[in-house]
């Protein structure tokens, strides 16, 4: 089936949003690596690499699911060797108000499971957003942890502008006129891009600093406390509420020299990130602090 004009239009403006992005996102990498250090950030992206199969972005949930993501962020990865998860990134355009709470909720459903899974890595989670998102899709995705970076519908236009494209349309837009847009995008020098891209960015300078400044944070985030409960004493088992309300009202604590039961490690960062885990061996404990060693900064 072919495919319409405007379909393929907004898959132009998709592509070139990660194609802005992209090179911030190495910038930033680069900038926060030490040449051959365990910590060096390592940025994945769609296409080949020695570490994983094909030509797709794909991590698995905890579940097994797969989902197809737009970058990640590792500390100590390298071509040949997945590295620690510390950021999830996506890209999005959409024109229309009406698809952007989906939008936002099909990003929501690939990342936050991931993250969930790689929850000792603390990882980030951003999206750079472009086109017309509502207030209440924005506030969705930043009350369960997302940054947010958007670039307007408007200034899209504008940036487009500057070298000569018109990419206004709306629902009642023709088909010829979807064709032509593709088209004239399409046949725009490097140069043009680059000039679109500058003034793009100017535009949305603000927002694109606010977000990065996020990563920074995150990214560069150290150990401020940890804590160790061990947890001692022994199971009561009831068989209704009331039971255990009734135990739980009289209950003083139990005797000393109880049995050690786990414990309980509780981190904290710099940047306010948490990690609360539960072990039933001291080995346990031991494998969790080397993993979180290894997927934070050592540079203070």
């Amino acid at each position: 089936m072919a495919q319409s004009p405007s379909h393929r239009l907004g898959q132009i403006i998709g592509d070139f949003l990660e194609e802005l992005v992209l090179p911030l996102l190495e910038a930033f990498c680069r900038r926060h690596s030490q040449e051959g250090a365990e910590q060096a950030l390592y940025l994945d992206k769609k296409g080949p690499r020695l570490a994983r199969s094909g030509q797709k972005l794909r991590w698995h949930d905890t579940y097994g699911n797969a989902h197809d993501l737009d970058f990640v962020i590792e500390r100590g990865g390298t071509q040949d060797k997945i590295g620690h998860p510390v950021a999830f990134i996506e890209a999005a355009w959409r024109r229309y108000p009406k698809h952007s709470k989906n939008k936002v909720q099909e990003i929501q459903g690939a990342v936050l499971p991931i993250a969930e899974k790689y929850a000792w890595d603390c990882p980030f989670m951003g999206a750079f957003l472009a086109g017309v998102f509502t207030e209440p899709a924005i506030e969705q995705m930043e009350s369960v942890g997302f940054s947010i970076s958007l670039f307007p519908y408007d200034t899209i236009v504008d940036a487009f502008s500057l070298v000569g494209v018109d990419v206004r349309f709306d629902e009642e837009t023709a088909d010829t006129r979807f064709s032509d847009m593709v088209t004239r995008i399409e046949s725009l020098g490097a140069n043009e891009r680059a000039a679109v891209q500058e003034r793009l960015l100017s535009l949305n300078k603000s927002q694109v600093d606010a977000f990065f400044s996020a990563l920074d944070k995150a990214l560069g985030k150290s150990i401020d406390r940890l804590y160790l409960i061990p947890l001692h004493g022994r199971t009561y088992e009831f068989r209704t509420t009331d039971e255990m309300v009734s135990f739980v009202r009289q209950y003083e604590g139990d005797a000393a020299n109880t049995p050690l039961v786990k414990y309980e490690v509780f981190v904290k960062y710099t940047n306010g990130s948490e990690i609360r885990s539960q072990f039933y061996e001291k080995d346990e404990i031991y494998a969790f602090l080397d993993y979180i060693s290894k997927s934070i900064s050592t540079v203070a």
